[in-house]
């Protein structure tokens, strides 16, 4: 019967530590296309042109340009498709789900005073999605860098008296020490120690010199990742019209974050006097969070045909809870035998602040009286001003350097269209978004296209519209060590329904 050697922590540790990281402040950063189906198949295109539920989250004076009140509810259907090239191997994955992507009203309240400059006050308000994070995608392939250097990163360095447990101390009493007064860094440190996956170069507790119990060589590995949750926003709009020239509004807006995270990493190798020959490492993380932002924006109306917008979004203020647990399994070489299984660790963090950044969007719109319409949107915003604070925490001052060094301030262009044919309505548009990154390779640009199908009834309006897009990443597997990356060609495909109706 083979011997199996069992470690068990399993522990509720209220740590000091930050797991947080550049992955994060991005996945925080963006958002994807979601709103009405009018809205979305011009692309977006609507900070000059209003008249839309979803427009006045481009430009909160869009809500001016309703004549009478209104209503819109939107119901969406997501399918992604990743391919994800890893060495010389290709995996594919597809997921699809549907989701009330938008549901909100606007009252218009017109002034009947001939000598009253100002027009007509509107209220609004809206719901919408800003990020879907169902996401999966699995990368197998053959490599000659081992998990083991992601252990040794975080390692050198950590006195061997900080990995060991002394009379009394239990393995969670120890875990609990390094997450409180240490970090993060000396808890993944210990995961290698405890696994036997890193050897002290000396048993002198003030060692801090580590070397791997894996043999170089060539190593079958697989890294595979799910996600899931969503990132939404509800917005409270006030908009005013002055002398039918000018619109003004604001946005208040109330932010939420769900998103859950499991990775899975597991290796394999027959190298000669490699201690160990086979590793399973697990990693599940659970966020939640809230947030504020507000929004500013004016159009003016040039003449009949001509419409220009200007709108600022100020910076998101998120307040961030955070779960992670951790597991790994390693088994000796040649034997067969499990020598170690570290389980059922959980980190329960303190809150923190991230701040992601504002943005700056210039509009324009040309009206071809009722036959149709082309609107024009450029959006200006800079992710390297996204910033985790406090400030005084030095895991978060090292990832803002991160940050500061590796993101760069973005350019998106967004163009739609409109013909009317009597009660139909004929759409399209294209938009592209440049990459957070500098290098424009962990997460590459995106190209989109869009068309859409809208009838109008009379007092109800129906309309339907068909989005694509599609982007190349390059993600890491982890930040320290194992910095391997694979390939991913990603494909997004939506179909939304709106129905809107006065009120």
């Amino acid at each position: 019967m083979k011997r199996i050697f069992l470690l068990v922590i399993a522990l509720l540790a209220v740590t000091f530590s930050q797991a947080q990281d550049i992955t994060d402040a991005v996945r925080y950063s963006t958002s994807q296309l979601y709103g009405t189906a009018r809205f979305k198949a011009l692309s977006g295109a609507f900070g000059a042109l209003g008249g839309d539920l979803s427009a006045m989250k481009i430009n909160p004076a869009g809500s001016a340009i309703f004549n009478n009140s209104y209503s819109t509810v939107s119901l969406e259907y997501n399918s992604r498709n990743n391919d994800t090239r890893y060495g010389n191997r290709t995996t594919s994955s597809d997921d699809s789900d549907f989701n009330f992507s938008q549901a909100g009203a606007v009252l218009v309240f017109n002034s009947n005073d001939p000598e009253n400059s100002w027009k007509k006050l509107t209220l609004g308000f809206n719901y919408s999605l800003t990020n879907n994070f169902k996401d999966d995608y699995v990368a197998t392939g053959i490599s000659s860098n081992s998990i083991d250097q992601y252990f040794l990163g975080y390692a050198n360095g950590v006195p061997l008296d900080n990995l060991e447990t002394v009379d009394g101390e239990t393995i969670a009493d120890l875990y609990r020490y390094l997450g409180e007064n240490i970090g993060f860094g000396a808890q993944q440190a210990f995961l290698g120690y405890q696994a036997f996956v890193i050897n002290p170069n000396s048993n002198d507790l003030d060692n801090t010199s580590y070397s791997s119990a894996i043999a170089p060589g060539n190593f079958d590995q697989q890294f595979a990742l799910a996600s899931t949750g969503l990132n939404g926003k509800f917005t409270f709009n006030a908009a005013t019209t002055y002398k039918d020239f000018l619109y003004f509004g604001a946005n208040l807006n109330a932010h939420f974050i769900n998103y859950d995270k499991s990775t899975r990493y597991s290796e394999f190798n027959t190298n000669s006097n490699s201690e160990i020959n086979e590793i399973v490492f697990r990693n599940n993380l659970s966020t939640t969070g809230d947030g504020f932002s507000f929004q500013l924006g004016t159009i003016a109306k040039v003449n009949d045909y001509v419409r220009l917008g200007v709108s600022y979004e100020s910076p998101t203020w998120y307040n961030i809870q955070e779960e992670s647990s951790q597991a790994i399994q390693s088994y000796s070489a040649n034997t067969d035998e499990v020598v170690n299984v570290i389980t059922n660790v959980v980190n329960v963090y303190p809150d923190y602040t991230l701040r992601t950044p504002g943005n700056l969007t210039g509009s324009l719109a040309v009206l071809f009286g009722s036959k149709g319409l082309i609107s024009f949107d450029y959006t200006y915003k800079d992710y390297s001003k996204t910033k985790f604070t406090p400030s005084s925490d030095p895991e978060f001052n090292f990832q803002n350097e991160l940050i500061s060094s590796n993101l760069q301030a973005t350019s998106s262009f967004k163009v739609g269209g409109e013909y009317r044919i009597e009660d139909w309505s004929l759409r399209g548009g294209y938009r592209y978004e440049q990459s957070p990154y500098k290098n424009e390779s962990t997460i590459g640009n995106l190209d989109g296209y869009s068309a859409g199908l809208g009838y109008n009834f009379g007092n109800i309006k129906l309309d339907v519209a068909y989005d694509h897009a599609s982007r190349i990443d390059n993600p890491q597997f982890y930040q320290v060590g194992l910095t391997n990356t694979s390939r991913i060609e990603r494909d997004f495909s939506n179909v939304v329904l709106s129905v809107s109706f006065g009120i």
